[in-house]
């Protein structure tokens, strides 16, 4: 299901018409808008998740004001000197616009939750709470650039090349730096004892990540390097080895026919069984069957 944006707003003095673009990515929701404005137009927003606001344009020789309340004297926004804008959740903000005929901006909303879990521990959830107002950046600013050719586009491009540029977008405007490579760390054995009981226990069902970091006391990120780090491979392949090490049982044992070994071990299909089984195997089931029985 796509990400919806909640937002409340006061407005007036906008003529929208067919000025409207929205494209949909993973946990973001980027809006185009160009809008025709009367001699003023403004108003109050607040959003229920965090946003940018990045002004593209305007034409007329006004100028458009943005405060924080709507008694204040406010900042006016260029787009040449301050475009750009991180409103965090439920921040008020009000805009005043005087003198000019259009103004083009985007918006991107985006899911905290979702963001967050994307980055893992790249993103302190604190870093959203704070404001981030008016400013220019080179980068930020083609990165806008480029989402809003592509939300406008008659013939878009695959999801993913929207979705890596609105992601790349929040992480600029946001200033999140590479991580220092920390040295892995192993699980202690009862954690790994503790994750390993639980794969087996729930083989033949897909185990989710942050379920085993639950069990282990580590947020997903730490979870999964240092279980790699204990047994030198990652979670979802140590479970598929040992769907893989129940099928060979199953074939050295039984006559069950393939179909059946793939539901009983955990695979979608036999299709699946045996594209998995080839990939870490390297033959297929019946090849292996027929040479070890």
């Amino acid at each position: 299901m796509n990400f919806q944006p909640r937002m409340r707003n006061t407005i007036e003095g906008f003529s929208v018409g067919n000025g409207f673009s929205r494209r949909y990515w993973n946990g973001m929701v980027a809006d185009v808008w160009n809008v025709e404005c009367a001699a003023y137009a403004g108003g109050h927003y607040t959003a229920s998740d965090p946003r940018l606001f990045i002004l593209l344009g305007m034409q007329g020789v006004g100028r458009q004001v943005v405060k924080r309340k709507a008694q204040e004297k406010g900042q006016v926004q260029s787009a040449d000197l301050s475009p750009i804008s991180f409103v965090p959740a439920g921040m008020d903000l009000w805009v005043d616009i005087n003198g000019i005929q259009s103004v083009s901006h985007l918006d991107i909303h985006f899911d905290a939750d979702v963001i967050c879990q994307r980055l893992l521990d790249d993103l302190d959830p604190r870093r959203l709470e704070d404001p981030k107002l008016l400013f220019f950046d080179e980068r930020a600013m083609a990165l806008a650039r480029l989402i809003a050719a592509e939300c406008t586009n008659p013939t878009p491009l695959h999801d993913l090349y929207g979705d890596g540029l609105a992601l790349s977008l929040i992480v600029s405007v946001l200033g999140l730096q590479k991580p220092e490579q920390r040295k892995r760390t192993a699980l202690a054995s009862w954690q790994l004892r503790r994750a390993t009981d639980f794969l087996e226990a729930h083989c033949q069902r897909t185990v989710r990540l942050d379920e085993l970091a639950r069990l282990t006391g580590l947020s997903a990120s730490q979870f999964s390097h240092s279980f790699k780090a204990s047994t030198g491979v990652a979670p979802h392949q140590w479970q598929m080895k040992e769907r893989l090490r129940r099928a060979k049982a199953f074939l050295l044992e039984s006559d069950q026919p393939l179909h059946l070994v793939a539901a009983d071990t955990g695979f979608a299909d036999q299709a699946h069984f045996t594209r998995v089984f080839r990939q870490y195997v390297g033959t297929t089931p019946a090849r292996w069957r027929k040479v070890h029985t």
